[in-house]
C-alpha cells in the first residue's frame, strides 16, 4: 500500500492493509478485511468532477433510506449502504492532490451478478429498484445535485447526436447513413419523458440512473434482493429512466457488442420478470408512468445506441473501444433491440396490464 493511501486511510481511523476489490471500471475500490469489513474507494474525479456533490447526494439518500428501513423493522446496515465518516465528520476526505476518498461498511453474505443467469434474478433486482424508488418517493429530488448534467435528458442527447452527424469529425458519416436515419426518424420519442416531467404529467423523482443487475446485491443463500449499491449517479429524474435502462441491458438476449445480430433480440420473459418485481414493490407509481414503461425501454435503448453511433462519428473519444468498428457494432445491437421492442410493443403493454390487474 502506498504511503499516500495509508495516510488517507488514517484519516478514517484505520491502519490496515488494503486489498483491491471487485471489477468496477470507474472508481478504485479496496477491501479492508477487518471485523466488520469495509469498502474503501477513491472517487474518479474525471467521471465525477464534483465529488463533494456526489457524497452529499449519497449521504442524504442513505440517511433517508435508513429511517424508512428502521421504521419498517429492517436492518439498515444490510439494506442500504452505510457511509463511514472520516475522523473530521465529513462523509469523505481529500488528499493534497485534490482526490477524494470514501468508506462504506461491507455487506456480508451477498453478491452481485454481471450477467443474468436466471430470470428470477431480474425479478429480485427489480423488487429492490422498485423498493428504492418507493422509499424515496417522498424525498425532495430537487435538493439533489445533478452530478452529471443532462445524463438522461434525451432531448439533449439527441441534440448531441445531431451535432455529431453535422460535424462528422472522423469522416465516417457517409458509411452509416442508414444508421443515422434510424435515429433521426425517432426524434419525437426523445421529447416524451422530458416534456412530461416539465408539464407535471409524471413526477420528478430520485433516480439511480445505473440500474444494471450488478448494482444490486442478492442474498447468497436465498437469491433475494438485499441492497441497491453504486449510488454515485443518484440524481433528480424519472423512474422511467431506471426501468428502461435496466431492461435495455437485462432484457437483451446477447452481449452489448455482439457482432452476429441474429443472436440479438428483446426477451419478453425477462421483461415480464423485471416488470413484475418492479411494480410489486412500487405502489406509488402513477398511471402515466405505468403507461410509459414499455416505451421507456425503447427510449433508453435508442439513447444508448445514438450515443455509441455519435461516438463512432466523433472518432471514438468517449467509450473505450478495442477495434475500429467497436462503437458501430454496439450501435447495431441497440438498434436491433429498438426495432424488436417496437415489433413486440403490444405484447409488452399486455404484460404490464396483466401485472397491474393481478398485483
Amino acid at each position: 500500500m502506498s504511503t499516500d493511501l495509508k495516510t488517507i486511510l488514517g484519516k478514517f481511523g484505520f491502519d490496515e492493509t488494503l486489498v483491491p476489490y471487485g471489477n468496477g471500471h470507474i472508481n478504485d475500490t479496496y477491501l479492508i478485511n477487518t471485523t466488520p469489513k469495509y469498502i474503501f474507494q477513491k472517487i474518479n474525479k474525471n467521471v465525477f468532477p464534483d465529488p463533494v456533490g456526489v457524497m452529499e447526494n449519497v449521504k442524504a439518500v442513505t440517511d433517508h433510506l435508513r429511517k424508512k428501513i428502521i421504521a419498517n423493522g429492517g436492518d439498515p446496515d444490510r439494506e442500504t449502504l452505510t457511509v463511514v465518516p472520516a475522523l473530521d465528520g465529513r462523509p469523505y476526505c481529500c488528499d493534497d492532490n485534490g482526490d477524494y476518498y470514501r468508506m462504506y461498511i461491507f455487506i456480508e453474505n451477498a453478491r452481485s451478478y454481471d450477467l443474468v443467469e436466471d430470470p428470477m434474478q431480474l425479478y429480485h433486482a427489480a423488487k429492490m429498484f422498485g423498493n428504492f424508488q418507493n422509499m424515496l418517493a417522498d424525498f425532495p429530488a430537487e435538493k439533489l445535485h445533478e452530478v452529471i448534467v443532462n445524463f438522461h435528458n434525451t432531448k439533449s442527447r439527441f441534440a448531441d447526436f445531431k451535432r455529431a452527424v453535422e460535424e462528422d469529425k472522423a469522416g465516417r458519416g457517409a458509411t452509416v447513413a442508414e444508421e443515422i436515419k434510424f435515429v433521426l426518424d425517432r426524434e419525437a420519442d426523445c421529447s416524451v419523458v422530458v416534456d412530461d416531467i416539465a408539464a407535471g404529467r409524471i413526477p420528478l423523482r430520485v433516480t439511480h440512473n445505473d440500474t444494471k443487475l450488478n448494482n444490486v446485491l442478492l442474498d447468497e443463500a436465498t437469491g433475494e434482493g438485499v441492497c441497491v449499491i453504486d449510488l454515485d449517479t443518484v440524481m433528480p429524474g424519472s423512474l422511467l429512466y431506471d426501468f428502461g435502462d435496466a431492461l435495455r441491458f437485462g432484457g437483451s438476449s446477447g452481449a452489448e457488442d455482439e457482432k452476429d445480430l441474429s443472436k440479438i433480440w428483446f426477451d419478453t420473459v425477462k421483461f415480464e420478470h423485471f416488470a413484475r418485481g418492479f411494480l410489486e414493490a412500487l405502489p406509488s407509481i402513477t398511471p402515466r408512468e405505468i403507461e410509459l414503461l414499455p416505451f421507456s425501454v425503447k427510449l433508453m435503448t435508442l439513447e444508448c445506441g445514438s450515443r455509441f453511433l455519435a461516438d463512432y462519428l466523433n472518432g471514438d473519444t468517449y467509450f473505450k473501444t478495442h477495434y475500429p468498428e467497436h462503437n458501430l457494432v454496439r450501435a447495431h445491437t441497440q438498434f436491433k433491440l429498438v426495432k424488436d421492442i417496437e415489433d413486440k410493443y403490444d405484447e409488452l403493454m399486455a404484460i404490464v396490464k396483466n401485472i397491474c390487474e393481478n398485483r
